[in-house]
């Protein structure tokens, strides 16, 4: 039971801190809508998932040691990240007044997984991060089955979490009150994204 407490209050506090994840769920959030920004959030579950398992296999430590692996993980992750940064500062204005075409202008279901998916599965930050907590936390000795209930309760954990961050930026009143600066809260967010990729491009193993 400490083991788990400690793996809980560990992981709230890296999940809370503002990141690639937090960024692309408020993003989504408040100018999609609240589905996609769950939706998002929940693919961000599943991405800790994949990192849960490659860590439980030993392949985590290999990443982690070898330049090439991480270097190509992190490049990939930073170029997505800035990609997506760039449409959304290049994305087509949108008149506040015209609700149909906000709507029209939502991720699909499979769209908004799979930024949360990828932007987690290819953050070397969270590589990093699960190493960290699968070697020096949990016991290495630790019965397989307990270490992957450790990481379904990390990968339930985080889609909870960024369900209640979408639910937050997608309450109407905060909507209402974006909607008239909505091109710009777009383009103030692609930045955000362009400058989180450029953070992960030069992020270092240390």
């Amino acid at each position: 039971m400490s083991t788990f407490l400690t793996v809980a209050l560990i992981h709230f506090l890296a999940v809370a801190s503002p990141g690639p994840d937090f960024a692309v769920v408020t993003r989504n959030s408040l100018t999609r809508s609240r589905r996609s920004g769950i939706l998002t959030g929940i693919g961000c579950g599943l991405g800790i998932l994949v990192h849960v398992a490659y860590c439980i296999l030993g392949l985590g430590l290999i990443i982690a040691r070898s330049i090439v692996l991480f270097n190509v993980i992190k490049l990939v992750g930073a170029a997505y990240l800035i990609f997506i940064g760039w449409k959304a500062l290049t994305s087509k204005a949108v008149r506040h007044d015209d609700v149909l075409q906000r709507e029209r202008a939502d991720l699909s279901p499979l769209q908004a997984f799979r930024m949360g998916f990828l932007v987690n599965v290819l953050n070397p930050k969270a590589t990093l991060f699960m190493l960290a907590l699968f070697t020096q936390v949990i016991n290495p000795a630790t019965p397989i089955v307990m270490q992957a209930l450790y990481g379904l309760y990390m990968g339930l954990a985080t889609a909870a979490w960024f369900a209640g961050v979408s639910s937050v930026f997608s309450l109407r009143t905060i909507r209402d009150r974006c909607s008239s600066i909505q091109t710009a809260l777009e383009r103030v967010m692609g930045a955000v994204l362009i400058g989180l990729g450029l953070k992960v491009a030069l992020a270092t193993r240390e």
